[in-house]
């Protein structure tokens, strides 16, 4: 399968804005390119510099800072580049002093292996919460552990469970989830919080995404650890009123959202239809400067029962009233 390498060429200051745009787009997964963290890294790893390879200081030494991220070279991917350019065009319009930098796009095509053999290197089995070990599928465990194995390729973008979100949301499941419960993972990405519900105990089990690539891959993962009454969907859940009778026809037991701020807001209203009474909701993905404005918007439609928080990012935890 051919790849299309989307970079944006942003500043230092660009980062977080840039990534909270894709991030609200469905796009879990890229790379950040920038000076100033590369030398932070090696001031803080003087042990290491003597062995930095002279080539890569020159290409790290640019003062251009890059988002990556990947899509598939098909008409999804092509649609998802679209709404990637429009949400740089609304945020360069934003930033009337130029401080987040040009925010075009620089792209190139690439074959899958090329690039799965650059990052798998970085991609190690995880322990998460008390319960699951997250393993990339070319690695092997090298010792026995009583954890439950989630084996996963997560394809060119859609989510690991390195990030900070992704483990806020499993150590949530693991605490309110009980043997046989219904789920429904809005957001899936790779599928790992659906899939990983599934393995430990839960019920019949949807996932949906607005990226159709990303609903593949779901499926892909769900069969590789034989994970069956598993149904994947594509559609935009903020538009899409089909999904939105069937999902309300359905009802479950655990939601579980690990989008963005400003996708959560307005899903908020929503999401309470599709849960039973007392059935819990779990929505993550939220930076620590909007968390309160996202637990305002579920306060109107929930109960909040706890609220965590690991490094720069939070989680709420709330029930149907």
């Amino acid at each position: 399968m051919e790849w299309i390498q989307a970079a944006i060429i942003t500043t230092a200051e660009g980062i977080d804005p840039v990534c909270g745009r894709l991030l609200t787009l469905g796009i879990n997964g890229f790379e950040i390119e920038d000076k100033d963290d590369f030398f932070t890294f090696l001031e803080e790893n003087r042990a290491a510099w003597d062995y930095v390879d002279e080539d890569l200081m020159r290409e790290k030494s640019s003062p251009i800072t890059k988002v990556k991220l990947y899509v598939t070279q098909n008409a999804a991917g092509h649609e998802q580049l679209s709404l990637v350019r429009d949400a740089m065009a609304a945020l360069r319009s934003l930033d009337s002093d130029g401080v987040y930098g040009p925010l075009t796009l620089e792209l190139a095509t690439l074959q899958e292996e090329d690039w799965a053999e650059n990052w798998k290197q970085y991609f190690h089995p995880l322990k998460v919460g008390d319960k699951i070990l997250i393993q990339p599928e070319w690695e092997p465990i090298s010792e026995e552990t009583d954890r439950v194995v989630f084996t996963i390729n997560p394809g060119m973008s859609f989510g690991t469970g390195s990030h900070h979100t992704t483990q806020l949301c499993i150590e949530a499941i693991e605490r309110h989830l009980t043997p046989e419960a219904t789920v429904l993972d809005l957001g899936c990405g790779s599928g790992i919080l659906s899939i990983i519900a599934r393995l430990l105990g839960a019920g019949d089990t949807v996932a949906m995404d607005i990226d159709p690539n990303a609903v593949e891959i779901a499926v892909k993962n769900a069969k590789k650890n034989h994970v069956d009454r598993y149904t994947a969907f594509a559609g935009n859940i903020l538009t899409d009123t089909a999904l939105q009778e069937r999902f309300a026809s359905e009802k479950f037991d655990l939601v579980v959202a690990n989008i963005v701020a400003d996708v959560i807001i307005p899903l908020a209203p929503l999401a309470k239809h599709f849960i039973r009474d007392d059935g819990v909701f779990i929505a993550s993905g939220i930076i620590l400067p909007r968390l309160d404005e996202v637990r305002g918007a579920l306060e109107e439609n929930f109960r909040i029962e706890s609220v965590h928080e690991k490094n720069d990012w939070g989680a709420v935890v709330c029930r149907k009233k």
